[in-house]
């Protein structure tokens, strides 16, 4: 019998961290071939994860340029896509989450007839603009795809309540499994900076802030916020990996640079960012993965974000929404970083988003579907 040929198709760095393990894991297994597309919408941060996780992409549509659009992102890798599906003849092409490089190749795939497979399938704000294109490219990616793979129970009642069609499945998330192999007690970061913090001593605080809906106004307010925190609390140690972004740079030197004690460096790979989460007393983002990632690690999460398409994390208690206002920003943080019991509530909360064996529970789930297994996985939680 002839091998399943299954094309993982990504391009962000987020996607990369969750999707390298699946790719490994079917690559693994006999029955199944596995090939790597790169969109390169991200393009340094993206092959850093690659070589962190040693794999090769089968093909790379190398689409990023400097300030690209959203419409750029989807034309070029619509039109790449093109090529790629001629000569890979995929029987199922896999795509993840709600990057514009998932609503691409997933668009691809259905002008192709390629079955898709939507990885981190089924998450939800239900405002179609924040997260903005996110909210939008992972409801239109629900629409096309046959296999939903949905990381928590309340993924997949979002898709049943939108009757959404396909088989569907819940999986835990990917990058639990990836965190198995990147987190290690024996760590040397690659940035001098950080093997000279005094994680034992210092309270450190990771931080995160990048997404377009929290530009302008919701962005000044949080760096204020963090300025404060610094300026009043001298045991206290900020590090922020900056994103690229022209814009969120220039918002974050203009009023972070200079300020004691807050360390601003360029951004780090997931081998890094994995070890710093796990050594600092907590994490302030806007990022959807590092809600998933810092609960596996027991560290408290304030999201910098009016709401969050993982409700699940807030209702287990590892996550509170701090919004983008400076004063509850304020008023939250000083609560960890003041108030034991309040922290240790937050730390020893279980995570709700997976067992390290969502990549095990895909490739069955996909056999399954193929009529290449006889029996359909067990549900993550179940």
């Amino acid at each position: 019998m002839n091998k399943l040929k299954v094309l993982s198709v990504f391009g962000t760095r987020p996607e990369a961290i969750k999707m390298a393990p699946l790719v490994k894991y079917l690559a693994a297994l006999p029955e199944f071939e596995s090939l790597c597309c790169l969109t390169g919408q991200h393009r340094e941060m993206l092959d850093s994860v690659m070589d962190i996780f040693h794999l090769r992409a089968d093909y790379d549509l190398n689409i990023m340029q400097e300030r690209q659009t959203l419409s750029s992102i989807t034309s070029r890798t619509i039109l790449g896509m093109d090529e790629v599906i001629a000569k890979a003849q995929p029987d199922l092409i896999l795509v993840h989450g709600d990057t514009s490089t998932t609503f691409a190749g997933a668009l691809s795939a259905f002008y192709h007839r390629v079955p898709v497979g939507h990885v981190e399938a089924g998450l939800r704000t239900l405002d179609k603009y924040s997260p903005y294109p996110e909210e939008m490219n992972r409801t239109l990616v629900g629409d096309i795809a046959e296999l939903h793979f949905c990381p928590t129970a309340n993924n997949l009642r979002n898709l049943e309540r939108e009757a959404v069609a396909g088989e569907k499945f819940i999986t835990g998330n990917t990058v639990i499994d990836a965190m198995q192999t990147t987190v290690r007690p024996d760590f040397v970061f690659s940035v001098p900076e950080l093997n000279e913090l005094d994680f034992g001593g210092r309270k450190v605080i990771t931080v995160t802030c990048h997404r377009r809906e929290n530009y302008g106004e919701p962005m000044r307010n949080i760096m204020e916020a963090l300025r404060e925190l610094a300026l009043t609390h001298p045991e206290l140690e900020i590090v922020y990996p900056v994103h690229l972004s022209p814009v969120v740079r220039e918002c974050v030197f203009g009023i972070l640079r200079d300020v004691p004690r807050v360390h601003l460096i360029d951004p780090i790979d997931v081998e890094n960012m994995h070890n710093l989460m796990a050594r600092c007393c907590f994490v302030m983002t806007d990022s959807g993965g590092l809600q998933e990632e810092a609960p596996a690690l027991g560290k408290p999460v304030l999201v910098l974000r009016r709401e969050t398409e993982r409700p699940e994390a807030v209702k287990a208690g590892t996550v509170k929404l701090a919004g983008v206002e400076k004063a509850e920003i304020l008023r939250l943080a000083e609560m960890l970083l003041t108030d034991e019991a309040a922290y240790n509530a937050m730390a020893r909360a279980v995570n709700p988003y997976g067992d390290g064996h969502a990549c095990q529970r895909i490739a069955q789930a996909i056999a399954w579907h193929f009529g290449r297994s006889a029996e359909k996985p067990a549900d993550f939680g179940a």
